[in-house]
This record gives structure tokens, sequence and C-alpha cells, in this order.
């Protein structure tokens, strides 16, 4: 399930920033006594009560200004405020309602989203109370005295966020149909992939990179099994980034991924594989996520008997923190070999709700403990007493041992790698569990 998306705006120098950090629980903003110092949408994962969201942190909205950065700013906003499920508009008590609010006001209402009014800076409600309630004469609701500074009636106001946040719509059909996202920096081939496999263009495709703004599911039917595809816009390098559509890009990726079985990250066969692709696989891993990389346009690259080999070895050089992950070279244009990315698709679907039985998994245990045994410390010595599986989607497994601590990563690397000699697991991440009981026990 998508996680709801919050956007913090308003004028610049009202303290979005400083809510942003207080919500986020870190400082991720940039907090400074300037206006116009958060140039940029940044994006944290919140949790309130029992759901979590994401939250979004604006350039402050300028209505009138000419100026080139000022108005990147405006348009950047406006775009936050297009795909969010809920806006926090911030007011600043301190500097009462000025007559840009009231433009930023109208600009919500055109939006027709559901905005919770933030009157911040309220150090003592009993005091400002008379200045808080002049905000009713926004017209867009109830205003909710805060302090983003104090972290004070952040409460009330995440509970009328919350009230406003839709709840998913999934059917259950929905949420059974495996969901693969195709991702990837701009026009390495993401659309054409889904197009040429749906047989029909039902996805825009261009030669101009960041085409596809916005995450479009589309559903697949293949030798009578469903799947739903997640075309996801591109990324690219930062100091690349003209378009202030393609910053907001990052977040649809980021979401996508987390709400996929499978992540796809296609390549660019003669670009190869670049820094944003290994951030791509990185979310996917920390996630769990089923991953193959798909190396597009392999029909326009010069082959002779090595070159596969060769890229491969490429690929298991960069990615070597996710040595799992399938590798299959497809061209789009031609459809070589698209099948086989569908049928490696449902192979790590299968191996990431692949459950092993705990008889079966000790004895490989007992085995790779024989052949190769436990680290120890100032004498001490590590000993593993049982291993279970716990859960699927990443598979994930419960060790028992007399000490977690004696546990080096490179002995657990060493277990994982003995369970996918012997369950195989390609495509899907595993994650272990390190528990410490007493051997009485």
């Amino acid at each position: 399930m998508s996680k709801p998306v919050i956007a913090v705006v308003g004028r610049p120098n009202v303290g979005k920033s400083t809510l942003f950090n207080a919500l986020a629980g870190e400082r991720i903003s940039i907090v400074k006594d300037t206006p116009g110092v958060t140039r940029d949408r940044i994006y944290a994962d919140i949790t309130w009560l029992d759901r979590s969201y994401t939250l979004i942190d604006t350039g402050g909205i300028e209505p009138e200004s000419s100026e080139i950065i000022l108005s990147r700013m405006r348009e950047q906003a406006q775009i936050a405020i297009d795909t969010a499920d809920v806006i926090i508009f911030m007011t600043d008590v301190r500097q009462g309602l000025v007559d840009a609010d009231a433009k930023v006001a109208d600009m919500l209402r055109r939006s027709a989203k559901p905005v919770v009014l933030a009157v911040n800076k309220v150090d003592n409600f009993r005091e400002q109370s008379m200045e808080v309630y002049e905000f009713y004469n926004l017209g867009i609701g109830e205003p909710y005295p805060i302090s983003a500074e104090g972290k004070q009636g952040l409460g009330d106001l995440l509970d009328a966020v919350a009230e406003k946040c839709p709840l998913s719509g999934n059917t259950e059909e929905e949420e059974d149909t495996p969901k693969i996202a195709i991702v990837g920096k701009p026009n390495v081939g993401k659309s054409s992939i889904i197009n040429k496999l749906l047989g029909e263009n039902r996805v825009i495709v261009s030669p101009i990179a960041g085409t596809t703004r916005d995450a479009i599911d589309t559903r697949v039917k293949v030798s009578g099994k469903d799947y739903i595809f997640i075309d996801t816009a591109g990324l690219r390098r930062k100091s690349k980034i003209k378009e202030e559509l393609e910053r907001y890009s990052i977040i649809r990726t980021v979401s996508a991924v987390e709400r996929c079985d499978v992540c796809v990250i296609v390549i660019d066969a003669v670009e190869g594989v670049t820094e944003q692709d290994a951030k791509i696989a990185g979310i996917a891993h920390e996630r769990g996520k089923g991953l193959i990389i798909a190396v597009n346009k392999w029909d326009a690259v010069e082959k002779d008997n090595a070159t596969v080999k060769e890229y491969t070895r490429d690929i298991r050089n960069i990615l070597s923190f996710v040595p799992y992950a399938e590798i299959v070279f497809v061209s789009a244009l031609t459809g070589q070999r698209l099948m086989k990315l569908l049928d490696m698709v449902e192979t790590v679907l299968q191996n990431q709700t692949l459950r092993i039985a705990t008889g079966v998994l000790n004895e490989i245990l007992t085995e790779a403990v024989a052949l190769q045994q436990p680290p120890s410390d100032k004498g001490r010595r590590l000993k593993i007493f049982y291993m279970t599986q716990v859960s699927v989607k990443p598979p994930t497994f419960v060790i028992f041992v007399n000490d977690k601590k004696l546990m080096h990563f490179s002995y657990q690397r060493y277990l994982e790698n003995r369970l996918r000699e012997a369950f195989g697991f390609g495509g899907t991440a595993i994650h272990f569990i390190i528990r410490e009981r007493s051997e009485k026990q």
C-alpha cells in the first residue's frame, strides 16, 4: 500500500523546514532565518499513531514574484500540491495575516485538496489566541496553533492531517496481484518495455528524457497470470536536474519501490551501470524487494563471445552489495528476451515467498557449522543453537545463539551463501534476526 503524501506549503520564512525537521525527527532541511533558503523539496518518511506518511518540505510560495529562483520554487510547490493527498498550509502568527497568505490560500482552494491550516510561532496560546483566530478569515478551515521550534501543538495538527488522509482504496485482488516497479534513469526505455509487453502504446513513449512524470500502474495479463507494472519517472543526477518536475519524480520512484514486490532496474546497455542505478538498488535492498537488472538496448551493443560475461562482471562489481540480483539482457525495440524477463519476474516472486521447514534448515545449518567453525572472541566461541524461518517477502530467518555480539557479519554472509546454495533464493534479499538464548533454554 502506498503511503499518503503530505506537502508542507506556505510563503517563505514561516517555519516550514522547522516543522518538517520536528516531524521527521532530525535536521534534514536547512533551517535559516532567511526567506528562500529551502529551494528543493525534501522528503522523509514519518509515522503518526499506527500510520506511515511521506512528508514533503517545499520552497516558499511567492505568488507574484517574477524572480527566476522564486518562480521555480513556486512551480515546485505547485507540483507538490498537485500530487499530495493532504496539504499543511503554514502561516506565521508574528507576521499576522498578510496578502500573500490569501493568495496561497486561493491556490490551495483551486487544487481541491484537503488542507490543514497551521499557525506557527504560537508560544503562548492564551496570550496569542486573538491573533490565531484572525486566520479564520482565510476561509480554509480551523487554524491549528503550533510552535514548530518548541514542538508544541504538533499532535493536534497530525490528528487533523490523519482525519483528512484517504484510506487505501485497493481491493483485495489488487493487493494480491504482484506489483512490478520499472525504475531507472530517464530515457533508458522503461515505458518502451511495458509497451512491448502490452503489445500496445498504453504508456507515453518519447525520446525526450523525463516524459513519464508520475508513477503509472498498468495491469498486464501473460499466460493467464496478472501483474501490475508500475512505470516511474526516471532518476538523474542532482546536478543535472533542470526541471523542477523531475525533482518530484524521485519521491514517486521511492514510493513505487516501497509498494512493489519486484523492482526491475532498467540500465542503458550503451551507458552502463551508474551511481543512480546503485542508489535505487540500495533502496530496493533495504526494503527487501525482489531485484532484477534489465540491461536494455542490448541490440545496440557490438558483441563478441565475451561481451555478456564482461558486462555481467562489471554489474556485479558496481552492485556488489546485491550479489543475488538477477541479470537479463533485453531490447524493448526488438522484443528480445522480454518474455525471459517475465519468466524471471515469476521466479523471483516464487523465491520471495519460499518457505523452508525448520528441520531442513537446521540440517543445512549443522553442515555449515561443521565445514566452517563459528568465530570466537577472547576465548568465547559463538554457539548457534538453531534457525527457523519466520516470514517471507523477503525470506526472514531467526538464528538463536549464545551471544549475538560474536555473530560477525562475515559469518552471517557465509550462512546466507550456504542457504542460497541449497535453496536458490535468486533475485531476493534474505534477512536474518539474531537472538540470544542460554544453553539451558
